[in-house]
């Protein structure tokens, strides 16, 4: 028994499409000479990811793998393509006018070492369910610009789009011309001098889920065009980028959850720039919240107006030494049914505009670069009643707690406030030195006064 193939003896569809299709496209191809048995089973397989270095070579393989790759898409049913290479173009031309022509349900076009790629070969499919244009690619709109209408991808679900150089007009294109779509995601980082490609406008019924990470390393000018999202139907977003002018916001009610990373621009002089007004009224209504630290900063120094969160359930914060808790107070007295705050590290920097949501001392700054919602209309609720007093949280989850002074002393002033606290969950910071240290840590904690009686701990 030891020396038998069983392998061999699997049906043709189960080693074609289960076995194979795991593999690199050019050990599927390699199998070929293995045995008569084998001589034809890749011609079952129906998921290409040609990712092959050997292209980088002009060598008699890589001629064969060109060669058996353009019979295998004209000849067999095509689930998906992925292609990062550096083969021809008009092979590649060739290679996706075939997978489509057959079916394909998922085309993935990247390119680690540069690729162009004329847009208009796959300006339309009847078929195609899932589309990536990634790494470097340049998306080319070739010698005649495509029409307005041309784009149509009737059940196109899924569209990435991440450091592509291209059209502007692409983007709009591809939205427009997805009647379905339901989740987006794009990532503009810019390279060197070129500037944006997306034209900071999303405007879909159907757009679900809306991923945008929207950064230019070297740019200084702040982006004066506002942000146009436009999106009735959207139930999460995931939003991260410096501030533009303003946001251009349409009905988000549907929105359950939000992620945003506001990075504020550090301008050479005293003057405010950017208004999230607009969008942080318009996610009133999500059910969780996630904030950066430097989100925390732009909601208190670029919103005007905050609303209430009346359907908040779950708000986390990221901490960060350089930026402080800025809004935290006022976001808790806007969340009057929050019901677990998570913040990732305790430690941030001390300043007054923290409020009463922690045991911050420093003295007013002298020199105010921003006028601030809190500086321009001072609300009595934030100047007299405790935000953590009056907050009805049940569960505080703290990660990445060490254990300093400054630590224990913020503990100890979330404990003796929440009065409605039922379970507080830590992760401690292991030294892999020291055992001791994080079971002295667990039971100083437990020494802390509680203002709930009901208040127990869970160390993750």
């Amino acid at each position: 028994m030891g020396s038998r193939d069983f392998i061999s003896s699997l049906p043709d569809e189960v080693l074609g499409k289960k076995v194979l299709s795991l593999l690199p496209r050019k050990l599927v191809v390699s199998t070929s000479v293995l045995s008569k048995r084998w001589r034809n089973l890749f011609l079952f397989v129906d998921k290409f990811d040609l990712e092959d270095s050997t292209s980088l070579r002009n060598d008699g393989f890589s001629d064969f793998m060109e060669k058996t790759v353009a019979l295998l898409l004209s000849n067999c049913p095509t689930k998906r393509l992925t292609l990062n290479c550096r083969y021809e173009r008009s092979s590649v031309h060739r290679w996706i006018r075939s997978a489509l022509q057959r079916g394909c349900l998922e085309l993935n076009l990247q390119c680690l070492y540069g690729h162009s790629l004329d847009i208009g070969i796959f300006s339309s499919s009847s078929t195609l369910v899932k589309l990536t244009l990634s790494s470097y690619l340049t998306c080319l709109l070739g010698y005649v610009p495509l029409e307005e209408g041309t784009v149509f991808f009737p059940v196109l679900k899924t569209l990435s789009i991440g450091a592509v150089a291209a059209d502007p007009d692409l983007y709009d294109w591809l939205i427009s011309g997805s009647p379905v779509l339901e989740e987006l995601f794009i990532r503009d980082v810019g390279d060197g001098d070129d500037p944006p490609t997306w034209t900071r406008s999303v405007v879909s019924a159907s757009i679900k889920r809306l991923a945008i990470f929207f950064h230019l390393l070297y740019n200084t000018e702040p982006y004066e065009d506002d942000v146009e999202i436009k999106t009735p139907n959207l139930e999460f977003l995931d939003y991260s980028a410096l501030l533009s002018d303003d946001f251009d916001v349409g009905n988000l009610d549907s929105l359950a959850e939000a992620r945003l990373d506001l990075r504020l621009w550090e301008l050479p002089t005293t003057r405010q720039f950017g208004d999230v007004t607009n969008l942080v009224a318009a996610i009133r209504n999500v059910k969780t919240l996630h904030l950066s630290s430097a989100s925390l900063q732009a909601f208190y120094y670029c919103c005007f107006t905050m609303p209430v969160f009346h359907k908040l359930l779950h708000l986390s914060i990221v901490s960060d030494k350089e930026n402080g808790w800025h809004a935290l107070p006022r976001l808790l007295l806007k969340s009057p049914n929050l019901q677990t705050l998570a913040i990732k590290g305790l430690l941030h920097k001390v300043t007054y505009r923290c409020g009463n949501a922690c045991v911050c001392t420093s003295k007013p700054e002298k020199k105010v670069l921003y006028k601030t919602c809190l500086d321009i209309s001072p609300r009595d609720e934030v100047k007299g009643m405790c935000c953590l007093s009056t907050c009805r949280v049940k569960v505080l989850e703290i990660s990445g707690y060490g254990g300093s002074f400054r630590e224990v002393r913020q503990m100890a002033h979330f404990l003796g406030k929440l009065k409605y606290i039922e379970t507080v969950k830590i992760g401690v910071e292991e030294d892999d030195s020291n055992n001791n240290n994080s079971e002295f840590l667990r039971a100083n904690l437990r020494t802390l006064d509680r203002a709930s009686s009901m208040c127990n701990f869970q160390f993750l």
